[in-house]
């Protein structure tokens, strides 16, 4: 049997209403836009293709990808639904993943920056068409989400229908995903919120 071909599909449509502006556009202290980082990550954790889902801000964020663009493995996807939530866009991205010939859609998030190539590698491995799996942290679901393609119509129906902002969780949870734990890889918080240079959140969380 032939290997899978994976496609990382890296959900950066959002307005950042909590952050004050598009996650898409937000830059590490140490420079690197988080869409370069998410990107790497996926491609680093042995993704074949890596899709970026753009929304708010689509224009001035696809710039900060120029340098990864270049890469033929790399390209980016306008969700034109994205106002509607997070669902929108991963149903848009999991569909334009399974059109690019993906077997395995590896989906995670631009506002993770403590996530790791090993978290992608340890979902990514041995994944198939029929696989379904999403990272934990300290018994917490977190990402990557591993969707293998025969789930794909199933799941965008299913996201289509919700019209809710909460992602696969529950097509997860009612397919019996299988839960991966990744706590010793660390990086599974999202930021919603601009950070001090100390590395503590400028405001709590809501």
């Amino acid at each position: 049997m032939s290997p899978s071909r994976s496609v990382g599909v890296l959900l950066a449509a959002g307005a950042g209403r909590r952050m004050g502006r598009p996650k898409a556009l937000v830059t590490a202290s140490d420079g690197e836009p988080w869409l370069t980082h998410g990107v790497q990550v996926l491609l680093e954790g042995g993704c074949d293709e890596v899709l970026v889902v753009l929304g708010a801000a689509a224009d001035e964020a696809r710039p900060l990808l120029a340098g990864l663009l270049v890469d033929p493995r790399v390209g980016t996807t306008d969700a034109r639904t994205w106002a509607e939530g997070l669902s929108a866009s991963l149903a848009h991205g999991v569909g334009a993943a399974v059109e690019a010939g993906a077997d395995v859609v590896v989906v995670t998030l631009v506002d993770l920056p403590g996530l790791r190539p090993e978290a992608v590698e340890r979902l990514r491995a041995g994944a198939h068409r029929r696989t379904l799996a999403q990272a934990f942290y300290e018994g917490r679901p977190g990402h990557p989400v591993v969707i293998g393609s025969e789930h794909a119509e199933a799941l965008i129906a299913a996201l289509d229908a919700s019209h809710a902002d909460r992602g696969a969780r529950a097509f997860l949870v009612a397919n019996g995903a299988t839960e991966v734990d990744c706590s010793d890889l660390g990086g599974g918080d999202d930021v919603d919120r601009p950070v001090r240079a100390s590395g503590a959140p400028a405001e709590s969380r809501e």
